[in-house]
């Protein structure tokens, strides 16, 4: 397996897993609107996609959004999106993935890298935390609209 940056070149099949990413949260598939979500995001520079190789086929990837932090007056990543296809999981994928994330947030000097899942996804909660990630409990995460998921 290899950890790459993902590049536009890379956008067909990256777009397929990130339609099937978005059907695991309910959402319908949209190859095609995700191509383009994807390429606006990577040709304006607004996010950072890492990619995980199995031989020549793509079988994950994460997404990393930059914020900053105002208190800290430094760079922070949102790991906004992290998905390994169905017939690669528990082979390291998101494990790998989330270390490249790590890493790049390292070598950017970031603050630090945040990232939120479902109250119910036991799986991601459990790579997160085998990785030393700690869920945060000095903050409550608010949206507007409350009908936002």
């Amino acid at each position: 397996m290899r950890i790459d940056q993902i590049a536009v070149g890379d956008l067909e099949d990256v777009s397929q897993l990130f339609s099937r990413y978005r059907q695991f949260y309910g959402e319908p598939d949209e190859p095609l609107a995700c191509q383009r979500f994807l390429n606006s995001r990577l040709q304006g520079n607004e996010a950072i996609l890492f990619g995980a190789w199995q031989d020549t086929t793509l079988v994950g990837f994460t997404q990393l959004y930059p914020s900053f932090s105002s208190v800290a007056m430094q760079r922070v990543w949102i790991l906004n999106d992290l998905f390994v296809d169905e017939h690669a999981r528990r082979q390291g994928v998101g494990k790998a993935l989330l270390n490249r994330a790590v890493a790049f947030a390292e070598q950017t000097h970031a603050a630090r890298l945040v990232l939120c899942t479902g109250v119910e996804n036991k799986a991601a909660k459990t790579l997160y935390e085998s990785e030393g990630w700690r869920l945060h409990e000095a903050y409550d995460y608010y949206v507007f609209p409350p009908e936002v998921t």
